[in-house]
């Protein structure tokens, strides 16, 4: 059992990562400005996980990323836990590829500054183990699979470069002190929790393939724009390594976990995918068989940033923290569409 620090944990891995955690004993802090959140999904996980919902096992408190003051007062506050923070998983950040190409700065300013403040703020008070989420797409366009640790990384949009500037930032701290980091690189985390109970929830149109599938499903669009079907790839269509978020969930506490037994400084860089990458259009049929669902759609122009395919080698993962995914692609689509029917629109107007 560990006090921990969960930052953007009201937001769609966030809010399952809580949950996995708060069934491992421990007790949780999450800041998030809710900007792309809701803390519904945290009363959701407090009534999964059969904690109270503002107590010492988990608590809320509305905050920028970038505001350092208010970081320092959580860490500082003896109202937020009983004993000292211990460690930080940090999800807090932008992370829409096309957003980030239209507003570079403001990427650089939320997911870099954001996290140098936090860096800070941990330095400051000696908690110095963080289990940071990082991302895939930070391997740019490369022409070899799967994708090792040590493929050479080549981002090729603001959102990548900002998290593999963190990753460096975090290398850069492990030479300098006793730091403990885990950089996880995942790829393309789907699905929600089993119980349908909490889900993905982005505001406005979805950016990613799966939350607006599952919207089409639900009635909220009409049908799906196929950005791209001339790719160098079996149906023409880009190719991704799609993983159950609660997969993904459960990696975080293996790698906290992890760093928590580890009396020596670390800095790793791991994969977390599933190993094999499927189509857009393996996703649309697969949804399609799982559920009964008919999703209509229409093939358009590539969009900006967006790479032919990513697919993962997670053999490190799997050696070092022996974490595997386990749920195949029909529990992905069976439990994302029992999330979406279940909250047809997502946590607005919930109780």
């Amino acid at each position: 059992m560990a006090n921990i620090l969960v930052t953007g944990g009201a937001g769609f891995i966030g809010s399952h990562t809580c949950l996995v955690l708060l069934s491992h004993g421990h007790n949780l802090v999450v800041i998030d400005d809710l900007s792309n959140s809701s803390s519904v999904a945290l009363e959701r996980v407090a009534k999964l996980a059969g904690v109270g919902f503002g107590k010492e096992r988990l608590q809320l408190i509305r905050c920028d990323i970038r505001d350092q003051a208010k970081l320092e007062a959580v860490f500082t506050s003896k109202a937020n836990c009983s004993s000292q923070l211990e460690a930080v998983i940090h999800f807090a950040g932008l992370k829409a590829v096309s957003e980030s190409v239209a507003k570079p700065l403001h990427y650089w300013d939320v997911n870099v500054s954001g996290s140098t403040a936090l860096l800070a703020a941990m330095e400051a008070h000696e908690c110095r183990t963080i289990v940071f989420s990082s991302t895939s797409t930070v391997y740019g366009e490369p022409e070899f699979f799967p994708l090792t640790e040590s493929t050479p990384t080549n981002p090729i949009h603001p959102y990548a470069q900002t998290k593999l500037a963190v990753e460096q930032i975090l290398g850069s701290l492990a030479i300098a002190g006793p730091w403990r980091s885990a950089c996880l690189r995942y790829f393309n985390p789907v699905g929600a929790h089993p119980s349908g109970s909490i889900g993905e929830d982005p505001l406005g149109v979805p950016n990613n393939l799966f939350p607006y599938i599952t919207q089409i499903a639900a009635g909220r669009h009409e049908k799906l724009r196929v950005f791209g079907d001339d790719y160098l790839t079996d149906d023409g269509t880009g190719i991704r390594d799609y993983l159950h978020v609660m997969d993904l969930a459960e990696a975080h506490a293996a790698a906290l976990d992890h760093m928590l037994q580890s009396r020596a400084p670390l800095n790793l860089t791991l994969n977390l995918g599933t190993g094999k990458g499927l189509s857009v259009m393996n996703v649309v049929h697969g949804f399609e068989a799982a559920t009964g669902v008919t999703i209509p759609y229409e093939m358009v122009g590539r969009r900006a940033g967006d790479v032919p395919k990513l697919e993962a080698c997670p053999k490190k993962a799997e050696k070092i923290l022996g974490w595997k995914a386990k749920r195949s692609l029909a529990d992905m689509c069976r439990d994302g569409w029992a999330w979406q029917s279940a909250n047809p629109n997502g946590y607005r107007g919930s109780k």
